[in-house]
């Protein structure tokens, strides 16, 4: 019972500390020592006894693990995000979206705008800062509650592209190697899946906005709101061809060369971008290094709470729930939807 309650008090803890700002360096393996200690693992594997996990051997594999599996992934995902950013193609494709659909769209419009960059292999740290300031001057216009700005930035960015079929983001790459599939598996599914999550997003998102207007809310502008640098920004169909380039080349060498494709195509995309918007780029060092210190800060982050799964999945609680949930009865793909979820939250990661 100990450890049980200490499993899920670790997990709890990690969530309440991630929540109050705490770093994830710190918080992990701070919640993943109080999961292993009350679960009987030794501390280090020279207190350990024969066949006995220990907490520092567990943690450690976990996270070098992922590091060392992912890094490149990472940074060239950073640096194309990056690239896009400072050549300004991320800019311009958000901003016409944005104002084809217009102000009476506002929601969709951000939504689709992020959609967008995100499907497009741009990361979603760079199509936040991209769509923000555009999604501001759309709400304002609109006046509608900036408080449903994160909410249209995460429906666009998080959900639907983050997991569709041929989407260059690492959620639908990551698995490839472990289930043996292609980044376009399921993809009949996925379709009917993200259309089903955009569309229920959008109307229930809508229907929010709708009810706290109604209620007297209005859009609230801040002295830190961001304003236009009034750069010149390339042409937004241009600005696009990295956004296909990457899509393309995955989608030609994910069967010879498997997830290592994604790395290809980001690579790719990062010379289109500068080969059609060269002239809008501010500083081209100055882009790729900041790329290459946002996929380290983003993949050690990552991997600290892969460390905390490292710890947990060696518990005994943890492996006798996961053979309570996969010996679920009924139908299988029920019972492994459920499995997954339970494990996923047990582990602090998908």
């Amino acid at each position: 019972m100990l450890g049980f309650i200490g499993l899920f008090s670790a997990l709890a803890l990690l969530i309440y500390l991630t929540m109050r700002g705490v770093n994830l360096l710190i918080s992990a393996p701070l919640t993943a020592l109080i999961a292993g200690l009350t679960n009987g693992l030794a501390f280090f594997p020279q207190t350990a006894d024969a066949e006995q996990a220990n907490y520092l051997t567990s943690y450690m594999n976990g996270f070098t693990g992922f590091v060392g599996s992912w890094y490149l992934m990472f940074m060239a995902g950073a640096i194309f995000g990056k690239v896009m950013e400072d050549t300004g193609a991320a800019d311009a494709v958000s901003k016409w979206i944005v104002e084809k659909i217009g102000v009476k769209y506002a929601v969709i419009a951000v939504v689709i705008a992020a959609a967008t960059l995100t499907y497009g292999g741009v990361s979603v740290f760079i199509v936040a800062f991209s769509v923000y300031p555009m999604a501001i001057s759309l709400f304002k216009q609109a006046n509608f509650p900036r408080r449903f700005i994160p909410a249209a930035l995460g429906l666009g960015s998080v959900t639907f592209t983050m997991t569709s079929a041929g989407s260059p983001e690492i959620q639908n790459w990551i698995p490839i190697e472990y289930l043996g599939t292609s980044p376009y598996a399921g993809w009949e599914v996925s379709i009917v899946v993200a259309i089903f999550m955009a569309v229920t997003g959008c109307l229930w998102l809508n229907w929010m906005v709708k009810r706290a207007v109604k209620n007297g809310e209005h859009f609230i502008e801040r002295a830190s709101d961001p304003i236009s640098d009034g750069r010149a920004l390339p042409n937004p169909f241009l600005s696009m061809i990295p956004l296909i380039v990457v899509l393309i080349i995955s989608f030609i060498f994910h069967d010879s060369l498997g997830t290592s494709a994604l790395i290809v195509a980001l690579t790719a995309g990062c010379l289109a971008a500068y080969a059609v918007n060269f002239k809008y780029a501010k500083n081209v060092s100055a882009t790729l290094g900041a790329g290459a210190m946002g996929a380290v800060i983003a993949i050690a982050n990552t991997a600290a709470v892969v460390g905390f799964g490292g710890v947990v999945k060696v518990t005994p609680s943890f492996l006798a729930t996961v053979d309570t949930m996969t010996s679920i009865p009924g139908s299988p793909l029920i019972g492994g939807a459920v499995a997954i979820a339970v494990i996923a939250v047990l582990t602090g990661s998908a």
